[in-house]
């Protein structure tokens, strides 16, 4: 590869070599960014990355080897970028970018800062602090075959907190334990199952049927002497599930018996449950293993790993899991406990075949191996060549920046198929700030709907300012003419009032409270709309945010499904039709352009239109409208392409 300062203007190529960049992530965009900087002639790179090397980096984290894994990703990406050129000045830090070391005034000494993430906490908080330091951002990411690239300037473009998204997906108990309606319920159902027979038992990870279920109008005493099962050990106790899997030895057999067979007769005996869906069908072990036969029946071709294996197939996969770590559990002796990993096959083999042993219970099209790590390591699985053009892009956008032409930058999304136009790279002009925007705006503010008398300060804190907000420290004051300390970030402060509800701090309707975090120099103000009775699993609502439903499906889609209310289990997705990729990558001229707020969030996968999905939460972004009707291969929105890597 040959650098390119050459092809540059002189004075360019003059500030190229002086002006200082930060690169925030060492991962799959990070490692070709870093080879495209020095090669394009930036000599003064910091690079930053909390994150060490796995083993399955390395088939596309170019800068990596075999025997680099577990080190420092932003330390071997930097002694690798410099084989490619020497005299580059990189500084390589080993940390979180949410450290509290790295403030404003750090941010202040870089002329751009670039993205290369695979979180949204960490995407808030660089993009704040680029606004609180007035620093050129570009945000980046990839999702398979789809990528954008986008720049963030304050006061002449959007921030990248300037649209709603949805938050992080999360399913009640009792659908995950009683009534699962798509593979993803049973794949988190095997994850919480993994926990509770090896791993640390979480009282809120239950996967036993919920007798509590608020939907299951039933009656115990008429409907327990209804619930048999095969065996007493494997009859339902009320022990915990590993006392009980311990108390067996942890036989697969008994196991089996009482997750696919007692538990699911238990949940028939509740009668509610399904008057309006398919109930499910109990599997017995000696059954199964007598109807389908000698062999393991498979589906799909390709990879074994892409492969679908019968019921039969799975059952036998989950007796040979269980007994493999049960042997590891052993090894490590009295007491000792797993940590689940999508990287470590038994753990992997114990999940895919309890989730789709369920996925058959309720009905679902099973998933394959792959399709079930993608989902229980929640991933969408990473393209080297995306990350290369997205990496590339984000080079040229820096160019512009550092010319002086932001006026110039675009946002540009990589589509997985040519538009009407042939083309695959979209780009669309800037759009301006949200005025209503609670980051970027001139007095960020928002109304979240919740119940005084039932939220927590602790809740208040974590769930809405940290989590929801992207709040790394805040201090809070009620706005009540007082100046009332409700949370101080100083440790210890306030911590008396963590246990405390809204109400009893005079917080009602109406009021207004002061959030500040000083690392992002940020303030946002909260005015509290209380409401008594919030819908069910719903802690608070903040007003105004987008839908995060889909529409419902047509009549005529609602008749193709064959799972239990699963519209995703008709085609895996390893569907050899997403294979059909085009070779030519070719641009939209520049004086066609749409604006990027213009443009739809779909584009068509395999025919059918797809929402991009969100790598954190599995989620689909639904933010822009259509500008053309007649578009079938509209451009994708920039607010939940999460970098995977």
């Amino acid at each position: 590869m040959v650098q390119l300062v050459g092809a540059l203007r002189k004075e360019l190529a003059d500030s190229l070599s002086t002006c200082r960049v930060l690169v925030v992530g060492a991962g799959g965009i990070g490692c070709e960014l870093l080879k495209n900087l020095v090669l394009t002639g930036f000599k003064n790179i910091e690079v930053i990355d909390l994150d060490t090397i796995d083993v399955s980096n390395l088939n596309r984290q170019f800068l990596f080897q075999k025997k680099h894994v577990g080190k420092s990703k932003a330390q071997v990406a930097k002694e690798s970028v410099l084989k490619f050129c020497p005299t580059a000045n990189i500084t390589a830090y080993h940390d979180s970018i949410m450290n509290p070391d790295y403030n404003v005034e750090f941010f202040r000494n870089f002329m751009l800062v670039m993205n290369a993430l695979d979180n949204r906490a960490a995407r808030n908080h660089v993009n704040r602090m680029c606004l609180a330091a007035d620093i050129p951002l570009i945000e980046s990411g990839t999702a398979g075959y789809l990528g954008q690239v986008t720049v963030i300037k304050k006061g002449l473009t959007e921030c990248y907190e300037c649209q709603p998204k949805p938050t992080q997906k999360t399913f009640p108990g009792c659908t995950i334990r009683n009534t699962p309606s798509e593979p993803i319920h049973c794949i988190v159902w095997a994850k919480y199952l993994f926990n509770q027979l090896f791993g640390e038992e979480d009282a809120d990870q239950e996967v036993s049927p919920d007798t509590a279920d608020p939907e299951a109008a039933w009656n115990p005493e008429e409907t327990a002497a209804r619930a048999t099962a095969s065996d007493q050990d494997g009859d339902i106790k009320r022990v915990s599930t590993k006392e009980w899997a311990r108390s067996t030895g942890y036989d697969p057999v008994k196991l089996f018996n009482k997750l696919f067979k007692d538990d699911i007769m238990y949940l028939l005996t509740m009668d509610k449950l399904w008057r309006k869906r398919k109930a499910p069908l109990p599997l017995d072990w000696a059954e199964i293993h007598q109807l389908t036969g000698i062999q393991e029946e498979v589906s799909g071709s390709g990879l074994k790993d892409q492969q679908v294996l019968s019921a039969r197939g799975y059952a036998q996969l989950f007796s040979r899991s269980v007994e493999t770590l049960r042997s590891q559990l052993a090894e490590k002796g009295d007491g000792a406990e797993l940590v689940w990993d999508k990287d470590d096959p038994p753990a992997m083999d114990f999940v895919t075949a309890a989730a789709n042993l369920r996925m058959h219970v309720f009905s679902m099209n099973m998933k394959s191996r792959f399709d079930v790590k993608s989902m229980a390591g929640n991933i969408i699985p990473a393209i080297a060549t995306t990350n290369a053009v997205i990496a590339g892009l984000i080079v040229l956008e820096a160019l512009k920046i550092l010319s002086g032409d932001l006026e110039q930058c675009r946002t540009i999304f990589l589509n997985k198929q040519p538009n009407p136009r042939k083309k695959l790279l979209v780009p669309c002009a800037l759009d301006p700030p949200n005025a209503s925007c609670y980051v970027c705006a001139s007095k960020p503010e928002v109304t979240v709907k919740l119940s005084v008398h039932k939220t927590l300060v602790q809740g208040l804190q974590d769930k809405i300012l940290k989590e929801k907000f992207g709040m790394v420290a805040p201090d809070v004051q009620i706005e009540d003419g007082k100046g009332t300390i409700l949370i101080s970030s100083e440790e210890g402060e306030t911590e008396a009032n963590n246990s405390k509800f809204l109400s009893e701090f005079g917080i009602r309707n109406g009021s207004r409270l002061q959030a500040d975090d000083f690392l992002q120099d940020y303030t946002l103000f909260v005015n509290i709309l209380h409401c008594e009775d919030m819908e069910k699993d719903v802690e608070f609502e903040v007003v105004g945010d987008a839908p995060e439903k889909a529409p419902a499906p047509s009549a005529q889609e609602e008749g193709k499904s064959v799972a239990n209310g699963n519209k995703d289990s008709a085609q895996p997705s390893t569907s050899s039709k997403a294979a059909a990729e085009q070779d030519d990558v070719l641009i939209v001229d520049s004086d066609e352009e749409p604006s990027s707020s213009n443009m739809d969030v779909s584009t068509e996968t395999g025919g059918l239109k797809r929402k991009l999905h969100d790598a954190e939460t599995g989620e689909t972004a639904s933010k822009r409208k259509r500008l053309d009707q007649q578009q079938q291969q509209p451009a994708d929105n920039d607010d939940d392409i999460i970098a995977l890597d």
